[in-house]
C-alpha cells in the first residue's frame, strides 16, 4: 500500500519541524524558496554577529538527519488547485512543475522588513544579504531602530552589545515597548537596554515615507507624527511590524481579509479537505502564535489522524494570551527566557553551546543535525 503524499509548502522554522514529524509516516515533499533553513528568528544576532547567527539559524536541509527521507524542491510557489489537489512551482532553473498532494501544509510565512521575504535565493544570495546588512550597521556611527516589538528591541540591544561605541536609539510608539508581552518582561529588558547605553524613546510614532515598505535600511532623518523633532541617523532599521503574508499563490476563499490563512483550532483550513496551515501565515489568533508555541507536533498528529480516518483524535491548538520566550537572544551572561507571566529563566552562558544548542535544540527538537 502506497504512503500518502504530504506537500509542505514553505520550509521555514515551522515547515521544517512539521516535515520532520511526518517523514516516517508519509512521502513528504518540501517546497522552499531558500536553499536551506534560513530562520526568521533572532534579528538582533543576525545583523550584529551574522556568523554566530548562521551557526544555529541557517542550516542546509541535507544536514537535518530526519529530513533524509523527504524530497525538497527549491523554487517559488505560483498557484494551488485545492480541488485537483496540486500546487504549482517554478523551480530554481525556471521550469514550471506541478506537485500532487494528498495533504497540504501551508507554512509560507510572512514578509517583514528586509530580513523576511519570499524571494528565491541561492546560497550566494543569502551570503550577500547577511554581509550587506551587517556592513551597513558596522559602518554607521549612529543607528536609529524604529519599532516596539521583539525584533526592534533585540536589534537595539545586540547592536549596542556588539558596538558599544556607537550611538543606538530605540524609538517606539507606545508608553512601553513589547506590548504583547507581560509588563514585567519589558521592565527587565528596559533595564538591560539602559545598561547597554541604548537611548529608549517612548511615545514616538514614526512617519513611514510614502511608498516605502519598510524593507530596507535607510539613512535619516526620521520624522514623527507625535510632535517630536526629526532625528538624524547614519542607518535606520525599520521594524514596525508591517507584516504581509506570503499567500499570493493561494485561492482567495481560504484567506481572511488581511490575506492570512483561515484555520480551525485543529489547524485545518475550513472548506479545504486535508489542507492545513501553521506558523505566521496561519490566522490562529491575534498573535498568530502557532510557530512560537511549537504547534508543529500537534499539526503532524492531526494530519496523521485525518489520513488514517480518525479525525476525532485531532488535538486543538490553544494560543497563549501573551507572547513569551527569549527577547534579546544569547547575551554575554547567557540566554534569558520569559514565561507568559513575565518571569525570567536564564540559561547560563556556559550551557548555551554545551547543552542548549547541541542537546535540546539540535538533537531534542530537530532530531539530529550533522556537522558541517
Amino acid at each position: 500500500m502506497s504512503r500518502p503524499r504530504v506537500v509542505v509548502a514553505g520550509l521555514g522554522d515551522s515547515g521544517v519541524l512539521t516535515a520532520i514529524h511526518l517523514a516516517r509516516h508519509a512521502d513528504v515533499v518540501g517546497i522552499s524558496s531558500k536553499p536551506g533553513l534560513v530562520s526568521g528568528q533572532e534579528l538582533g544576532l543576525r545583523i550584529s554577529r551574522p556568523d554566530a547567527w548562521a551557526r544555529d539559524y541557517r542550516i542546509p536541509f541535507g544536514r537535518f538527519r530526519k529530513l533524509d527521507g523527504i524530497r525538497t524542491v527549491h523554487g517559488t510557489l505560483t498557484g494551488a488547485d485545492l480541488g485537483d489537489r496540486t500546487v504549482t512551482v517554478v523551480d530554481a532553473n525556471g521550469t514550471e512543475r506541478v506537485e500532487r498532494f494528498d495533504a497540504l501544509v501551508i507554512s509560507t510565512g510572512v514578509r517583514n522588513g528586509f530580513w523576511r521575504h519570499p524571494e528565491l535565493q541561492s546560497e550566494a544570495d543569502v551570503d550577500a544579504e547577511l554581509r550587506s546588512a551587517h556592513a551597513r550597521f558596522a559602518d554607521a556611527e549612529t543607528i536609529a531602530v524604529i519599532g516596539g516589538g521583539a525584533a526592534a528591541v533585540s536589534a537595539a540591544a545586540n547592536l549596542a552589545q556588539t558596538w558599544p561605541g556607537k550611538r543606538i536609539d530605540l524609538y517606539h510608539p507606545g508608553e512601553r515597548a513589547l506590548p504583547q508581552h507581560h509588563p514585567r518582561t519589558w521592565a527587565i529588558v528596559l533595564a538591560r537596554l539602559r545598561r547597554l547605553g541604548v537611548g529608549v524613546h517612548g511615545g514616538h510614532r514614526a512617519v513611514v515615507p510614502d511608498g516605502f515598505a519598510c524593507d530596507e535600511i535607510t539613512p535619516g532623518p526620521v520624522r514623527f507624527s507625535t510632535g517630536q523633532p526629526p532625528v538624524e541617523a547614519d542607518a535606520v532599521l525599520w521594524a514596525i511590524g508591517r507584516v504581509r503574508p506570503n499567500t499570493e499563490w493561494l485561492p482567495r476563499e481560504v484567506l481572511d481579509p488581511s490575506g492570512f490563512v483561515r484555520v480551525t483550532a485543529e489547524l485545518r483550513v475550513p472548506g479545504a479537505d486535508l489542507v492545513y496551515a501553521i506558523g505566521d501565515v496561519a490566522a490562529t489568533d491575534d498573535l498568530r502564535s502557532s510557530a512560537r508555541n511549537r504547534a508543529d507536533r500537534l499539526l503532524a498528529h492531526n494530519i496523521r489522524s485525518d489520513l488514517t480516518g480518525r479525525p476525532g483524535r485531532a488535538r486543538r491548538y490553544a494560543p497563549p494570551r501573551r507572547r513569551w520566550g527569549s527577547v534579546l537572544g544569547v547575551q554575554a551572561d547567557g540566554l534569558q527566557v520569559f514565561a507568559p507571566n513575565g518571569r525570567p529563566f536564564r540559561f547560563p552562558a556556559w550551557s548555551v553551546d554545551t547543552i542548549l544548542q547541541p542537546w535540546i535544540v539540535r538533537r531534542g527538537i530537530y532530531g539530529g543535525i550533522r556537522k558541517r
